[in-house]
């Protein structure tokens, strides 16, 4: 299993970041508000841990949606 990480940046607004993980995770507005703020005060937040197959295929999405809209926000994936 892997687990799903957005990174902190000094750029990419904390409510796009909300948006991501509501998108793309299936938070509510609460959960993702939450790890919206543990990766803008520890660096980083887990988004939630899936088969490898499928955190790639999140963190694609995550990063091209991101590009599209012109911030910088990574995503990556370990293992867990």
């Amino acid at each position: 299993m892997y687990k799903v990480l957005l990174l902190n940046d000094d750029y990419t607004p904390m409510d796009f970041v909300v948006q991501i993980l509501q998108r793309f995770f299936h938070k509510d507005r609460e959960q993702a508000t939450i790890i919206m703020l543990q990766v803008h005060t520890q660096g980083h937040g887990v988004c939630g841990i899936y088969t490898k197959d499928v955190a790639a295929t999140k963190v694609e999405q995550v990063l091209h949606f991101s590009k599209v809209h012109q911030h910088p926000l990574q995503c990556v994936m370990e293992e867990n």
